[in-house]
């Protein structure tokens, strides 16, 4: 009756491992050496005599013994490759984020460049790019004034126009 547990619980660490190689949960490095194991106890629990054949050839007195031994030694090897993967991922990581932040810098630099170089398109550069000449109708008239402040008051002596004192316009030399 033993061996009949033992078994279906092999065949079910062989499916559970296939499935899980299947969903792509397991990588095939891993699901190698839990095949190993599932495979091992398959073949244990099938044929019970081996285990004591292989206690006694190596020398152990308890066939358990080499059992658990053996056990032991497998999980040993299963945790040092596993610090040994971690050690590389960490390694990787550490890169990686090295880089990230690299190329963080150097985007916000672009970026900041970029900004910066819209803002010098938006507004005009006084040297690069002169202003048009103003219409000559835009610009005030520099020509002498053709009538002169006569006009004002056309004859001497005559009475300043309604609302106009004669302080208002300028004095002559000739009045004086």
């Amino acid at each position: 009756m033993g061996n009949i547990a033992a078994f279906l619980l092999a065949l079910a660490i062989v499916a559970l491992v296939i499935e899980m190689l299947r969903r792509k949960k397991l990588r095939e490095k891993y699901a190698v050496l839990w095949l190993i194991v599932g495979v091992a106890t398959l073949v244990l629990a099938a044929f019970p005599r081996l285990l004591n054949i292989v206690a006694e050839y190596v020398g152990v007195q308890i066939p358990s013994n080499l059992l658990f031994a053996m056990s032991i030694l497998m999980l040993l090897g299963v945790c040092l490759h596993l610090s040994w993967e971690i050690s590389v991922v960490e390694d990787e990581t550490r890169t990686l984020a090295e880089e990230v932040a690299i190329l963080r810098t150097q985007l916000e630099s672009l970026e900041q460049h970029r900004h910066l170089s819209a803002l010098d398109t938006a507004r005009p550069d006084p040297v690069a790019t002169p202003l048009p000449a103003p219409h000559p109708s835009h610009l005030p008239d520099s020509r002498p004034n053709p009538l002169p402040d006569s006009h004002l008051n056309p004859l001497p002596g005559a009475a300043a126009p309604a609302g106009m004192h004669t302080t208002d316009r300028p004095a002559d030399s000739s009045d004086s």
